[in-house]
Formats: structure tokens, C-alpha cells, sequence
């Protein structure tokens, strides 16, 4: 079985370039305990990694462990003159949502952003994303007739920007971003949490959905101790998810769970991201971004602990180990023996987990400089 899974994952992480040259600078993350640029990747079973790297503004570090039988996480790394790029799509119902956001969100967004001059604001996220639906939807149409489950798919959506001296989060679904702070000369660190979540679980979501369809007592349900959107999902903003979006997907032959018992007036889950501005202050010292199955097993304030209390290189990898632990201790089993249960049945335990942690060098944020080599990496695999 180790056999089979290095075979799947050969490409998985892996940097490339002209005659198999490792490069620092571009790639898919996966490779098998190299180091490279002074950064170590490797593997743990089903846990990939990238120990530490450089990117325009700083260092980085980045995992992912797989609990479903098709990975259906997806995240990407883009840095250069124009800033910083940091996507983590944490996909549901299969990966092809979640690999199409990887393939095409930050192309959009790069092609927007040239029409001002390389100029980032609110409004050429918000129109990255918007395309970046509408090319999903157009692909769900095309394939409706050989592959009608591709309008049950899905992907929540975590964007970090870092445009001169501005950070722009934008988020849809339950993903989510927190910022590690300096607490004056203490020597602590704040967690800041900075994105949004749309999940039904939380009591303000549930308002604004009843707000939007005050029609529908059956917006929202509770459906074995989670609230769900009519008793189906649980996130309320994705891109895809269009048999929740358009009533022509929300028929035969789509799986009758997914069917909804009566016609859909108008769309229950929304793609419009929920996006702030921050202004990058020299005490802000991290990010962690993250997929929601890391924040069912830590706290804001314990990710923000770990990170701060252990060296740079790694930071990502212990993230999702300390997840794990957890994990297993909520079963009262130990975590070595979590790691001998293979993926599919593992995600009874745990979900697929991205973790990306992004440390600023406000030196170089401050001087409006960018280090190079530009960076282009993704914890995906080869598809």
C-alpha cells in the first residue's frame, strides 16, 4: 500500500524546472525529504510538507494531510513584484471545484488587476472571483449532459493579498485566516482572527439567511446536531454548489439528496466573498491560514501559541500534527496508531487540513521591496 501511495503522490509537491533542476521558486510540493534552498520537503505517511521557504515579503511554511480518499483540499502560493498571492480551497462533495479555483482564481485575478495597472482593491478581488464562478458554472453547463454531478461540487475559498504595504483577506465558507500580533514589548502574541466564516452552524449566519429568505422557515434546519442549509450543507457562500444556486441543476439525474422538494425562487448559497483590508502594522508578526479541519481540533490562540513558541522551519508540519493529536485524543486513542489508518477511513477521525504559515520581514514591507526569485507553488496534486 506504501508502494501504491508514493506512486500516486510522485508528483504531489514536487519542484520543477529544465532537466529535473530543483528550483526554490516554482513547483508542486511533494518530492520525498529533499532540501532545497535550504528548505526541507518531505513526507509522513499521509502528511506532506514544506519545512520552511522564502516568499516576496518574508518565509513561509506549508502542510496538508489527506483523511478522504481523493485529496480535496487545494492551495497555492504566488510572489513577485506585484505582492503576494495565498489561496486555500477547501473543496467538498469531490476535488473538482477546488482544483479549478487553484487553476483559474489567481489567473483571474493577475488579468484583472493588469487592466489597473496592477492596482489591488476590494473591487478587483471581488471581480476575480465573480469570473472565476462564472467560468465554473459555464464548465458545469458544458458537462451537464455527460457529468450532472459537477453541479453537487464544490470549494470554500481563502484568499490572502499582500499589495505594498496592504493585506486584503477574502473568504468564502469556513476556512479560516488568523493573525499572530505582538502584545507591546511583553514578549506575547495575540491571535487575531481576520476572515470571515459563512457556516450555518453559526448563530449570525443563520440570521442573515433568514433575513434572506424570510419566506422559507426551512432555510435553515438542524439536522443531527448541525445546522444545515435546507438540511443539505453546511456552508452558505462557495464557488460551484450550483444545484443550490440554480434551479436548472437542482433536478434528475443529480442525486436525490441533493434535491431540493420544492422550486428554488432564487439561489440559497451566494459566491460573493466577504473581503477586509488591513493595514500591515510591524507588529504583526504571522499568518496562519488554514482549512476549517484545523480549527475543529485547535483554538485561534493555541495555532498563535504553537507557531510562536517553536522555530520558523516546520511551523506549518506542527500545526497539523498538534490537529492530529487532538484528533486522537477526542477517540482516546494515541496518535501513533491515527497515523496507521489509511485515508477514506481516516476522515472519520479528521478532515483533509492545508496549513500555510506566512511570517513579514517589515523591513522589506516598509521599503515597498520584494525578494526574489518569484515564487509559484502549490500543495495540489498533478491533475
Amino acid at each position: 500500500m506504501l508502494r501504491g501511495l508514493m506512486n500516486l503522490f510522485s508528483l504531489c509537491w514536487k519542484p520543477f524546472g529544465p532537466d529535473g533542476e530543483n528550483h526554490d521558486t516554482n513547483g508542486v510540493l511533494g518530492g520525498g525529504g529533499s532540501t532545497t534552498g535550504g528548505s526541507r520537503e518531505g513526507k509522513d505517511g499521509l502528511l506532506w510538507f514544506r519545512d520552511i521557504g522564502k516568499y516576496g515579503s518574508g518565509e513561509f511554511s506549508m502542510a496538508v494531510v489527506q483523511a478522504n480518499q481523493v485529496l480535496e483540499d487545494q492551495s497555492q502560493i504566488e510572489s513577485g513584484q506585484f505582492g503576494t498571492f495565498v489561496g486555500i480551497y477547501d473543496g467538498h462533495g469531490g476535488p473538482e471545484a477546488a482544483r479549478y479555483v487553484c487553476d483559474h482564481l489567481f489567473s483571474n485575478f493577475r488579468a484583472i488587476t493588469a487592466e489597473s495597472h496592477g492596482v489591488v482593491t476590494a473591487e478587483t478581488i471581488q471581480r476575480a472571483f465573480r469570473q472565476t464562478e462564472e467560468g465554473f458554472t459555464t464548465l458545469v453547463s458544458e458537462l451537464w449532459g455527460s457529468r450532472p454531478n459537477m453541479a453537487t461540487v464544490g470549494t470554500c475559498c481563502l484568499v490572502g493579498v499582500i499589495y505594498q504595504q496592504t493585506l486584503f483577506i477574502a473568504s468564502l465558507g469556513d476556512s479560516r485566516v488568523v493573525l499572530g500580533k505582538k502584545v507591546g514589548n511583553t514578549g506575547g502574541m495575540a491571535a487575531m482572527q481576520l476572515s470571515t466564516e459563512h457556516n450555518a452552524n453559526i448563530e449570525a449566519i443563520r440570521h442573515e439567511l433568514k433575513e434572506l429568505h424570510p419566506n422559507d422557515p426551512q432555510i435553515v434546519v438542524l439536522k443531527h446536531g448541525v445546522w444545515r442549509i435546507k438540511g443539505i450543507i453546511q456552508v452558505s457562500r462557495s464557488i460551484g454548489d450550483l444545484y443550490m444556486k440554480h434551479a436548472q441543476y437542482n433536478r434528475e439525474p443529480i442525486n436525490a439528496k441533493f434535491r431540493l422538494p420544492e422550486p428554488m425562487n432564487m439561489p440559497l448559497l451566494s459566491a460573493n466573498p466577504t473581503i477586509i483590508s488591513h493595514p500591515l502594522h510591524p507588529s504583526d508578526s504571522f499568518l496562519i491560514f488554514a482549512s476549517d479541519g484545523l480549527w475543529e481540533h485547535l483554538s485561534n490562540e493555541k495555532a498563535v501559541d504553537i507557531v510562536h513558541s517553536h522555530p520558523r522551519a516546520g511551523s506549518a508540519k506542527r500545526l497539523v500534527k498538534a490537529a492530529l493529536q487532538e484528533a486522537a485524543r477526542k477517540r482516546e486513542m494515541r496518535y501513533s496508531d491515527l497515523r496507521k489508518i489509511d485515508k477514506k477511513v481516516r476522515r472519520h477521525f479528521h478532515d483533509d487540513i492545508t496549513v500555510i504559515v506566512l511570517f513579514f520581514n517589515h523591513d522589506l514591507i516598509s521599503r515597498g521591496a520584494v525578494q526574489d526569485p518569484p515564487v509559484s507553488i502549490r500543495s495540489a496534486l498533478e491533475h
